[in-house]
């Protein structure tokens, strides 16, 4: 029995409808999609992260290998525990909580930072343990569950827009159409997702990971012909005189001691009152974010019940949990299941092999690093947009004739990308259920649980939006 053969019956592929070859092309696109957290990470913590003795630039080597050892790890229990074809890194904008409100706006040491990450990971290994999570999951209600999903799209689509600069901020309206016609990054973007929708529409395999390479191809042509000039390229390869600089990703820094551990310096000297609060912010957004990730990727995939629920959920989240302790002790910050996963599901991705080439993908990074670099912004988001608009079917299972379904739905699938948060879309939809389902006088068709967790979420956005975190 030979190796392919041998991973085919330990994950059960031809069993989950799937096989080799196709969860091999799921797991790079996946990879691809997410793989710009390995160089955004490193570059959002290390403004936070002081270490005497070593430059800013050696402590954002630090945090790469860091963020690539906790994300192998969180994505091998994923494949060998979970069996589910989710990629897992350190999350956006909990990295940007971390070291702008935490670390630089508390005024809280890095250090005490990880230990609330490290304390976060050790409670939800536990409650994912004793099922409490899964229950807490399970009394979402029924159209929170059916509409995250069409919620993420609408939020990958606004993130891939922005990042390629198609969508721009604007100070008037918020955001408003880009320069198309002269920012040549933006016209590359444009022409990359159009490729890579005609590749997808005509039912080419690997069409994303096709789209990805096949722009950034271009784009560095177009630099080298001198048709255009350096915003083609990626911004950390850019030196201040606008030439190219491999400083970023050549002579790694490899020797992560500094960073092992440090927690535990941490855990010293602490006030209670706002340590708890740190912990009850990264506990609640990585709680929410991770639940809707998987309830909304899994729902893409067909994996839930007719309930909307994901069966033995409490496997993939005890990925995040082991991640996210493991992510404290090598320094950096809460580790989740990443809706770029939906790009893998979407190329046939059905099992724990899936995972496992992008936790093998991740390793390798370690040496390739300088490939992933050279892959620009405009070209690693296309993935972002193409299925964001595919995970629009989710609308489709919601009942939206029913006030309770139609108000819940509509704030989860809308307040996700207004708010820059699937935790708060995820939280509007549920708070609002009860209320709704009791004006219409369906009071016994809501759970206590319901009620309860409706309650705890208004009083933690009171907290968070009072200014008490700061």
């Amino acid at each position: 029995m030979g190796m392919s053969d041998t991973l085919e019956e330990y994950f059960g592929v031809a069993e989950h409808g799937s096989d080799t070859s196709t969860e091999v092309v799921a797991g790079i696109t996946t990879f691809l999609a997410m793989s710009y957290i390995i160089l955004v990470n490193p570059f959002i913590l290390a403004d936070a992260i002081e270490i005497p003795g070593y430059s800013y630039l050696e402590v954002v080597q630090m945090v790469a290998i860091g963020t690539i050892i906790a994300s192998v790890v969180a994505i091998l229990v994923m494949a060998f525990y979970a069996n589910r074809p989710f990629g897992l890194a350190p999350g956006m904008g909990l990295n940007v909580f971390f070291a702008y409100t935490v670390v630089i706006g508390l005024g809280i040491p890095w250090e005490t930072a990880l230990a609330a990450v490290f304390v976060e990971g050790i409670i939800f290994i536990a409650i994912t343990a004793v099922g409490a999570r899964e229950y807490v999951i399970r009394l979402f209600p029924e159209p929170v569950k059916f509409s995250v999903g069409a919620g993420i799209g609408i939020f990958l689509l606004f993130i891939g827009l922005l990042e390629m600069s198609i969508v721009v901020p604007d100070p008037d309206t918020a955001v408003t159409l880009g320069n198309l016609a002269t920012d040549p990054a933006a016209l590359l973007g444009l022409f990359g997702l159009l490729l890579t929708f005609v590749l997808w529409a005509r039912g080419i395999t690997g069409s994303i990971i096709i789209g990805i390479v096949s722009t950034t191809v271009i784009g560095w042509l177009t630099y080298l012909s001198g048709i255009a000039g350096s915003s083609v390229l990626p911004a950390a390869l850019v030196g201040e005189d606008g030439g190219l600089s491999f400083a970023v990703v050549t002579s790694p820094q490899y020797d992560i001691s500094p960073l092992l551990f440090a927690f535990a310096d941490g855990l010293r000297d602490v006030d209670p009152l706002t340590f708890t609060l740190v912990v009850f912010t990264f506990f609640f957004v990585d709680f929410f974010d991770t639940a809707g990730t998987l309830i909304g990727v899994s729902q893409f995939g067909g994996f839930l019940d007719e309930d909307g629920n994901l069966p033995d959920i409490d496997k993939p989240l005890m990925a995040d949990a082991v991640g996210t302790t493991v992510g404290a002790m090598v320094g950096t910050s809460t580790v989740t299941t990443y809706v770029e996963s939906s790009t893998g599901v979407e190329e046939g991705g059905r099992t724990g092999l899936t995972a496992l080439v992008v936790g093998v993908l991740f390793f390798i990074t370690l040496a390739l690093i300088p490939l992933i670099a050279m892959i620009p912004a405009y070209a690693s988001f296309i993935a972002l947009v193409v299925v964001g608009i595919i995970m629009l079917e989710g609308v489709l299972d919601v009942d939206w004739n029913d006030p309770a379904w139609a108000v819940s739905a509509g704030l989860t699938i809308t307040i996700m990308p207004l708010t820059y948060s699937i935790a708060n879309g995820l939280a509007a939809g549920i708070m609002s259920y009860p209320v709704i389902k009791a004006a219409t006088g369906e009071f016994d068709d809501v759970r206590l649980g319901q009620w309860v967790m409706a309650v705890v979420l208004v009083g933690y956005f009171y907290v968070y939006t009072s200014g008490m975190l700061g």
